[in-house]
């Protein structure tokens, strides 16, 4: 692990050393979403939460209110072909948006990174659905979009870096949560980051997993539901094949039929969620 106790950035050599060679910076650069820099479309309300829109009194204000930070984790690959490339990011975000305006905090610009292995099992034409790299459509099937990740020591490092600062600005808890990988990611170092920086951090675990309502399938009825509900401009439903005996490509078969999707259910989802997160931070003290 990058040592960030002094809160100094990551040297070429550390990154190198760490095995993550070959990986350019401009990759960490353009993980931020532009959607996040301001209001924007689907946003609701006008109490800033953002972190991104906060003026420095403005921040000091809300970590007296509540030092909890909000991290959105997604990546940038196919949702089937009828939600928008970004839907991981885009659902989390909204999740965490409706989360500070209910219960107080501050939300960071949404990371369009995932964590993934150094090669892609098939070198084809992008072929692989997600980040489940043993499954391949055939014949080859080009999705399109798929997908944003970086080798896992790198993306370890960037959280690693943004908790640093988190921990140094004033924070005194995160959640963090999103796409699969990335959640897994942020559930399995939960313990070694709560005892290397010395704060609360909250993510879906999986005793969480049987009340938890948010992306729990890959552009099924949950996610299209979340995304009718957060984003309906970014969703055509009319993309999806017509017949019930054709299963959309791209969609993971895990879940529930997306045509059943509507934002009556993606409501139901989001509140399920946000209770269970509200109890969990008051239960914490935070």
């Amino acid at each position: 692990m990058i040592d960030f106790d002094n809160h100094a950035h990551p040297t070429r050599r550390q990154v190198l050393k760490a095995g993550a060679a070959g990986i350019s910076g401009l990759g960490i650069a353009a993980t931020l979403s532009s959607s996040a820099l301001g209001a924007g479309p689907g946003s609701k309300g006008t109490k800033k939460i953002r972190y991104s829109d906060l003026l420095p009194h403005e921040l000091r204000q809300k970590l007296d209110e509540k030092p909890l930070a909000y991290l959105p984790l997604g990546t940038l690959e196919q949702h089937g072909p009828h939600l928008a490339l970004g839907a991981d990011a885009i659902q989390s975000e909204a999740l965490m948006l409706e989360l500070a305006r209910r219960y107080g905090g501050i939300v960071f610009p949404p990371i369009h990174i995932s964590p993934g292995p150094p090669t892609l099992i098939y070198k084809g034409p992008l072929p692989v659905r997600m980040d489940f790299w043993d499954l391949v459509y055939d014949p080859a099937t080009n999705v399109g979009g798929d997908t944003y990740w970086i080798p896992d020591v790198l993306y370890g490092a960037v959280i690693d870096g943004m908790l640093a600062h988190c921990k140094r600005v004033g924070f005194r808890a995160v959640f963090a949560d999103g796409h699969g990988p990335s959640r897994r990611e942020w559930v399995r170092e939960l313990k070694r980051r709560e005892d290397h920086f010395g704060l609360k951090l909250f993510g879906v675990t999986t005793g969480l997993l049987k009340q938890w309502k948010s992306q729990t399938d890959h552009a099924a009825r949950n996610e299209t539901s979340l995304m009718l509900h957060d984003r309906p401009d970014l969703v055509d439903m009319s993309r999806l094949p017509k017949s019930r005996a054709d299963w959309p490509v791209g969609v993971g078969r895990g879940g529930e039929d997306p045509r059943d999707a509507s934002a009556e259910y993606g409501k139901e989802c989001t509140e399920a969620s946000l209770e269970v997160m509200v109890k969990m931070f008051r239960d914490a003290g935070i």
